[in-house]
C-alpha cells in the first residue's frame, strides 16, 4: 500500500501518533538530520523505517530499531503511541531514563532495550502494562532495586533484568510469575539470600542468577523446578553441596553452573545420568574426592570444568576418569587444572573427541611424558599442562596440531631441544615454555608462526644467539622472555622493528655488545630487562623516547660514560635499575630521578650530584679552559660531520648514476643478480609435462602458470610462462623479477627463480618460477569459478576473511613502508591473492608493480593515455583514468574495492553495476542498518556461545546474529573508508591494520 492510499483510509486519530513519532525522533537521534532519513512528509509514517501499523485503525503498533549509534534518549512522546504491542529498541546506544509514560502502553507485550547505556530506576508506572509478556532490559546501567510490582504480571513469559546494577534481594513476590520461562538476573550487585519463592514457577526452563553476592545455600525448593533446562548461579558466595539425585530433580537439565562459589562435598557422581547435560561447571569451589569415572554416559556433553578445586589424590588411579570421556563425541571444553590429580597420561588421551578444542590441565601432579597420542587432538586450540612434573621430550607429534593458538608446558621437566615442527603450528599466539631444562638453540622454525604475540622460555639451558630475523617476523608480539638462560652474543637489531612489543626480558645470559638503537623505536615498551649481561658502551639518549616504559634494568654489566638525561622524561618510569657498572658524571635530578626508592646506582665509583638522599659526592665544577677546549672540539666536529655529509652525498650520486645504468643490463643476468638458483628451459619443460594443460593451474594477462617440482626445491612450484606476444609482457617480466628480487615478506609469494632463454625452436622464453600455493587464489574461493578445483569445497567465514585482509595488508604495509624501496602494487584484486596449505594469504603478481621512484620519475604527460593505466577494470582508482600517475595511495583503493568483494561476495564488474550505482556505494548505502542484505550469505552465521554468557545471561539467536553482523558492518566500513572518491579522504594501510585487528580481537573473543 502506498502513502497515497494510506493517506487517504487512514483516520484522523492516527495523527497524534506522527507528532508523537517526530518527537521521538528527536531525542532518540540526538536531533541528528542525517538519522532515519526515511521518516519525511513524503511518507506516511506507517511506511517509514521500523514502524509497522495495525491494519484496521493505522495506528502504530510495533516499533523496532536495532543496530545504531545515535546516543540519544527516550521522549515521554512514545507514552502517546497507546496502540503500540512490541517496542525494540536493541544496541542504539540509548541513555538517560525509560520515561514513565511507558505506563500509559497499556497494550504492550514486548518491551526490548537490549543493550543500551539506560540509567535510574525502572519507572513504577510500568505497572500498568499488565499485558506484557517480554521484559528484555539486559546490558544497561539500570539501578535501583527489582520491583516488587512485576510479581503482578501474570503474563510474563521472559523478564531479563540481567547485566545492570540492581541492588537489594530478590523480590519474593517474583515467585507467583506462573507463566514465566526465562529469568535472567545475572550480573548485577544483589546480595542476601535466594528467595525459595523461586521453586513455585513451576514451568521455568532458563534460570540465570551468575555474577552477583548471593550468599547462603541453594533454597531445597528450587529443585522443584523440574522443567529446568539452563540453571546458573556462578560467581556468588553460597555455600552447602549440590543435591545427591540432580537427574531425579532436573529431568531436563542441559546446562549446570555453579562455579566460583564456596560449595563443598564430592564430586556430584550422579550427574551421569543427565542424559541432556551439555555443559557441567564446578570450577573454583572446593570440592574433593575422585571424579566419577561414568561420566562416558554422557554422550551430548560439550564442556566439562572442574578447575581449581581440590579433586584428587595425587594418585596413579586419579586420571581413570579420561578413558570414559572417550564416549562424549561432542566434548569441546575439558579444563581440570589447579587441583591435586596425579598419574600418568596415557595414549588414551588420544581417544578423545576429535571435537575438542580446549585442554587445560595444568597446575596438577601429573608425571612422566607427554603422550605422542596428543597429536591426534587436531582441532586443539588450546593446550595447558604448565605447573606439573612432566619429563622427557616435547613428542614430535605436537607439530599436528596446526589449530593450536596457546601452548603452555612451563613450570615441568620437560628436556631436550624445542622441536623443529613448532614452526608448524603458525596460528601460535602464546607459548610458555618456562623453567623447564630445555637446551639449543631456538629452532629457526618459529619465523613461520607470525601471529606469536607471547613468548615464554626464561629460565631453562637455552644457548647461542638470539636468532635474527625471526622475532622480526611476529610483528604482533608483546611479551618476549627469554631470561636465564646462557644466551651470547648480541641484542638482535631487528627487533627494533617490532612496535607493539612491550615486554623485554633478556636479564641472566650472557649477552654481549651494545644496545642496538633499533629498541628505540619500540614505542610500546613498558619493561625492559637487561640486566646480568656483558653489555658495554654508552646507555642510550634514546632511551628517552620510550615513554611507556616503566621497568629498566640495565644492572650488573659493563656500560660506561654517564647517565643519559633524557630518562627524565620517562614520566612512567617506577623502576630504575643501574647498579654494578661503570657509570660516571652527574646524576640528574628530574623525573624518576627524585625518587630513592625507584632508582638502583650502587656499584657506580664515579658518580656524583643528583638528590641529596642519595648520599653521592658534589661534582665538580668544570674550568674554563675545558669549557674552550669543548667548544673547539665541537666546531671539530661539525666541521667533520659536514665533510661527511659532502662524501655520502657524491657517493649517493655516484650509485645513483650506476643504477641508472645497470636498468640497461640484459635481462639474462636477473638469476645472477638475486642470487637465484639457476634453472634451464628444459627442466622447466620436464617439470611441467611440456606445459601440458594437465599441469595448467590458471592463465593471466600475461602468460599461463604451470604446476611441477624441481630437484633444487623441495616443495612444489609454480611456473610462470610468459606469453612474450602480449604487448607488454616482456616489461611485465623484468618489473616482476625487480619488485620480488628485492623484497622479502611472508605476505608476499616468495620467488625462487627465473629464466630468460629460448626454447628448443628457437624462440626466446622467459618464465618465473614462485612457491606453490595449495589453496589457489581468493577469487576461486570467493566465486567458485573453477570447477575442478579442490579448494572450491572450502567456504571461507568471516575469521578467515578478516585473516586474509589482515595478510593482505601487511604484505601493503611492508611494500608502502618498511620495504628497501617503496614499491606500488598496481593491481590489488582476488586473483592475485594466492592461499598456502594454512591459509595464510600471500600477495602476488607483480608484473604490473612500480617503484615508487620509478613511478614519480615518469609522471609525465605520456602517462595519461589510456594505455598507461595501470590495473584492473573495477579496481582501479577514478585518478588513474584522469593520467594521475600511479601511487601508493591508489593501492588503498584497490585494497578497499577488494575488502567489499570479500564482504558481499560479488565483483566490481558484476552487472547490477552500471554509471548510476557501483559497489562502493552498494556498500556505503546499506552499513550497518542493511548489511545482511548485501553481504555474503555464507558470513551470517550464528555466533557461539562464550563461556561468560554461559555464566550469566545467555545470548538468544538474534543477538548471535547482530554480534555477527556488527563485525560484518565494521569490515565493510574499511572497505568504504579506503575506496572513497577523493583520494586524500583515503583511510591509511596502518590505520586499516588497526581496525581489523579490532574485529579480529572480537571475532576471537
Amino acid at each position: 500500500m502506498d502513502s497515497q492510499t494510506l493517506a487517504v483510509h487512514v483516520p484522523l486519530s492516527s495523527k497524534s501518533d506522527k507528532i508523537a513519532l517526530l518527537a521521538l525522533k528527536d531525542k532518540l537521534t540526538n536531533g541528528d538530520p542525517h538519522a532515519l532519513p526515511s521518516w519525511n512528509q513524503s511518507l506516511h509514517f506507517c511506511a517509514w523505517e521500523g514502524v509497522t501499523c495495525s491494519r484496521p485503525h493505522m495506528r502504530v503498533s510495533a516499533l523496532q530499531l536495532q543496530n545504531q549509534y545515535w546516543g540519544g534518549t527516550l521522549a515521554p512522546s512514545l507514552g502517546n503511541l497507546t496502540f503500540l504491542k512490541e517496542i525494540n529498541l536493541t544496541n542504539i546506544n540509548l541513555h538517560g531514563e525509560i520515561p514513565r509514560e511507558v505506563g500509559h502502553l497499556k497494550r504492550l507485550h514486548i518491551l526490548d532495550l537490549r543493550q543500551n547505556n539506560l540509567q535510574g530506576q525502572i519507572p513504577m508506572e510500568m505497572i500498568n502494562c499488565s499485558s506484557l509478556q517480554v521484559i528484555a532490559l539486559y546490558y544497561n546501567n539500570l539501578t535501583g532495586k527489582i520491583p516488587s510490582w512485576f510479581g503482578s504480571m501474570m503474563q510474563l513469559t521472559v523478564l531479563g533484568l540481567g547485566a545492570n546494577s540492581f541492588v537489594g534481594s530478590i523480590p519474593a513476590s517474583l515467585g507467583n510469575l506462573s507463566s514465566l520461562e526465562l529469568l535472567s538476573i545475572a550480573y548485577n550487585h544483589l546480595e542476601g539470600s535466594i528467595t525459595p519463592a523461586l521453586g513455585r514457577m513451576s514451568i521455568l526452563k532458563l534460570l540465570y542468577m551468575g555474577v552477583n553476592n548471593f550468599s547462603s545455600q541453594l533454597p531445597s525448593s528450587l529443585y522443584n523446578l523440574s522443567n529446568i533446562q539452563e540453571l546458573s548461579f556462578t560467581d556468588n558466595q553460597l555455600v552447602g553441596t549440590l543435591h545427591s539425585n540432580l537427574p531425579m530433580a532436573f529431568p531436563n537439565l542441559q546446562i549446570l553452573e555453579c562455579g566460583g562459589n564456596r560449595l563443598t562435598g564430592t564430586f556430584p557422581s550422579s550427574i551421569s545420568n543427565l542424559s541432556e547435560l551439555q555443559v557441567f561447571d564446578s570450577s573454583e569451589n572446593d570440592f574433593h574426592g575422585p571424579i566419577s569415572p561414568t561420566l562416558g554416559s554422557l554422550p551430548k556433553l560439550q564442556l566439562f570444568n572442574v578447575g581449581h578445586n581440590r579433586y584428587g589424590s595425587g594418585r596413579a588411579d586419579d586420571l581413570d576418569f579420561l578413558s570414559s570421556l572417550k564416549n562424549c563425541t561432542q566434548l569441546q571444553v575439558l579444563a581440570i587444572e589447579n587441583n591435586y590429580l596425579g598419574g600418568v597420561l596415557t595414549d588414551l588421551i588420544g581417544n578423545l573427541s576429535s571435537n575438542l578444542f580446549w585442554l587445560s590441565m595444568g597446575a596438577n601432579q601429573i608425571y612422566g611424558r607427554i603422550p605422542e597420542a596428543i597429536g591426534k587432538l587436531i582441532n586443539l586450540t588450546l593446550l595447558g599442562m604448565d605447573a606439573n612434573s612432566l619429563e622427557g621430550t616435547i613428542p614430535y607429534t605436537i607439530g599436528k596440531l596446526k589449530n593450536l593458538v596457546g601452548l603452555s608446558l612451563g613450570v615441568n621437566k620437560l628436556l631436550g631441544n624445542i622441536p623443529l615442527v613448532i614452526g608448524n603450528l603458525t596460528m601460535l599466539s602464546e607459548v610458555g615454555l618456562e623453567s623447564n631444562k630445555f637446551e639449543g638453540f631456538i629452532p629457526f622454525t618459529l619465523a613461520n608462526c607470525t601471529k606469536m604475540e607471547r613468548f615464554y622460555a626464561h629460565d631453562n639451558n637455552l644457548s647461542g644467539n638470539i636468532p635474527t630475523q625471526i622475532f622480526s617476523y611476529q610483528q604482533g608480539l608483546v611479551v618476549l622472555s627469554l631470561h636465564s638462560n646462557s644466551f651470547t652474543g648480541p641484542i638482535p637489531f631487528d627487533l627494533g622493528n617490532l612496535k607493539h612489543l612491550s615486554i623485554l626480558r633478556l636479564q641472566e645470559n650472557k649477552l654481549t655488545g651494545e644496545i642496538p638503537m633499533g629498541l628505540s623505536a619500540c614505542s610500546a615498551l613498558t619493561e625492559l630487562a637487561l640486566g646480568r649481561n656483558s653489555f658495554h658502551g654508552s646507555i642510550l639518549s634514546l632511551l628517552g623516547s620510550l615513554l611507556s616504559l616503566e621497568i629498566l634494568d640495565l644492572s650488573h654489566n659493563n656500560f660506561s660514560s654517564t647517565i643519559p638525561h633524557e630518562l627524565v622524561n620517562l614520566t612512567l618510569l617506577n623502576t630504575l635499575n643501574l647498579s654494578f657498572n661503570n657509570l660516571s658524571g652527574e646524576v640528574p635530578v628530574g623525573g624518576v630521578f627524585k625518587n630513592i626508592t625507584a632508582i638502583s646506582l650502587t656499584g657506580n665509583k664515579h658518580l656524583c650530584g643528583g638528590i641529596p638522599q642519595l648520599n653521592l659526592p658534589p661534582c665538580p665544577a668544570l674550568p674554563l679552559h675545558k669549557k674552550h677546549k669543548r667548544s673547539i672540539k665541537k666546531r671539530v666536529i661539525l666541521t667533520i660531520a659536514f665533510a661527511g655529509f659532502l662524501i655520502i652525498f657524491v657517493t649517493f650520486i655516484s650509485i645513483y648514476l650506476l643504477k641508472k645504468k645497470a636498468k640497461k643490463l640484459s635481462i639474462k643476468s636477473l638469476a645472477l643478480q638475486y642470487g637465484y638458483v639457476k634453472v634451464s628451459y628444459g627442466e622447466l619443460h620436464q617439470t611441467t609435462n611440456g606445459f601440458s594443460s594437465s599441469n595448467l593451474v590458471g592463465t593471466g594477462n600475461f602468460g599461463a602458470v604451470y604446476r611441477g617440482t624441481l630437484d633444487h626445491f623441495e616443495r612444489p612450484v609454480a611456473v610462470k610462462v610468459l606469453n612474450l606476444q602480449t604487448r607488454g609482457a616482456s616489461k611485465s617480466f623484468v618489473s616482476e623479477c625487480k619488485a620480488l628480487g628485492k623484497i622479502k615478506h611472508r605476505n608476499l609469494v616468495s620467488i625462487l627463480t627465473c629464466c630468460s632463454s629460448v626454447d628448443y625452436k628457437g624462440n626466446d622464453f622467459k618464465a618465473i618460477v614462485f612457491e606453490f600455493m595449495s589453496n589457489g587464489s581468493l577469487e576461486t574461493l570467493l566465486h567458485n569459478n573453477v570447477e575442478d578445483s579442490e579448494s572450491t569445497n572450502l567456504s571461507l567465514n568471516l575469521v578467515q576473511r578478516v585473516n586474509i585482509a589482515l595478510d593482505v595488508a601487511f604484505a601493503l604495509d611492508y611494500l608502502h613502508n618498511d620495504s628497501w624501496e617503496a614499491v606500488v602494487h598496481c593491481d590489488i584484486k582476488p586473483s592475485n591473492v594466492l592461499l598456502d596449505d594454512d591459509m595464510v594469504a600471500h600477495l602476488g603478481d607483480f608484473g604490473l608493480a612500480r617503484l615508487i621512484n620509478d613511478a614519480t620519475s615518469h609522471s609525465s604527460s605520456n602517462q595519461a593515455s589510456s594505455s598507461a593505466i595501470k590495473g584492473t577494470i573495477g579496481y582501479i582508482p577514478p585518478e588513474y583514468g584522469a593520467g594521475s600517475s600511479v601511487s601508493i595511495e591508489g593501492d588503498m583503493y584497490s585494497y578497499g574495492i577488494f575488502l567489499l568483494e570479500m564482504v558481499t561476495g560479488k565483483k566490481p564488474t558484476d552487472g547490477m553495476f552500471g554509471e548510476d550505482l557501483s559497489l562502493h556505494m552498494f556498500c556505503n548505502m546499506a552499513i550497518p542498518e542493511r548489511i545482511s542484505e548485501i553481504v555474503d550469505s555464507r558470513l551470517l552465521i550464528p555466533w557461539p556461545i562464550d563461556e561468560q554468557e554461559r555464566r550469566g545471561v545467555r545470548r538468544h539467536q538474534n543477538m548471535e546474529e547482530n554480534f555477527t553482523e556488527e563485525c560484518v558492518a565494521s569490515f565493510a566500513r574499511i572497505g568504504v573508508a579506503c575506496s572513497q572518491e577523493i583520494p586524500n579522504e583515503w583511510m591509511s594501510i596502518k590505520d586499516g591494520i588497526t581496525e581489523l585487528h579490532s574485529i579480529k580481537q572480537k571475532l576471537s573473543c
